[in-house]
């Protein structure tokens, strides 16, 4: 589930920017991978800012980079609930793919904002000592465009409830209609 990312720079961090009140900056990558450095946006001291994490953790428990939690269990889940409670990202992306098996043949969809805004994908974060930072997305249960593709779909925050997901102060209680899949109507799906 999601693990290729979309981020054109040059229109997504003038648009980003100006909601955020502050210059975001990203690289353009087309393909954006796990593991690779990816600009997220983060509240710290009641100010929002950027902060380029790694996409993916790998606790000592498992074998493979984890990169995405359910929304569902997100606050619940050992691994994940300390970084759900007070470490809450967003990720802005021009879009994400999805591969759905069509024959004998793997066909890659792009799925996108329908007025190409950005989209801002719900994360949570990691600090350690003296290594990057890192990010795990979130997923939910798909709406019914992104159902024909795949069982789950990023958590995509809208502009006006970016700062509600990001305030510490608010609890899972207060955030889970945020973690619920967004409109159809947002959304654009083209073959890539």
């Amino acid at each position: 589930m999601c693990g290729r990312l979309n981020i054109i720079n040059h229109s997504l961090c003038k648009i980003v920017s100006d909601t955020v009140g502050f210059n975001f900056y990203s690289d353009s990558n087309d393909n954006l991978c796990p593991s690779e450095t990816i600009a997220t946006i983060v509240q710290s001291n009641q100010h929002l800012s950027q902060v380029n994490m790694r996409w993916g953790i790998q606790p000592s428990w498992s074998k493979r980079l984890l990169i995405n939690a359910q929304s569902e269990t997100v606050a619940t889940k050992p691994t994940f609930s300390q970084a759900f409670a007070a470490n809450r990202c967003l990720i802005p992306i021009s879009g994400w793919y999805e591969w759905r098996k069509e024959g004998a043949k793997k066909q890659k969809y792009y799925f996108s904002h329908g007025q190409a805004l950005p989209l801002y994908m719900a994360g949570i974060s990691y600090y350690g000592n003296n290594t990057q930072p890192q990010v795990v997305t979130l997923t939910t249960k798909p709406n019914p465009l992104c159902e024909q593709f795949h069982h789950r779909m990023p958590v995509l925050v809208l502009p006006e409830h970016i700062n509600a997901w990001l305030a510490p102060e608010n609890s899972q209680a207060n955030l889970s209609s945020l973690m619920s899949a967004i409109s159809d109507e947002n959304l654009c799906v083209t073959t890539s």
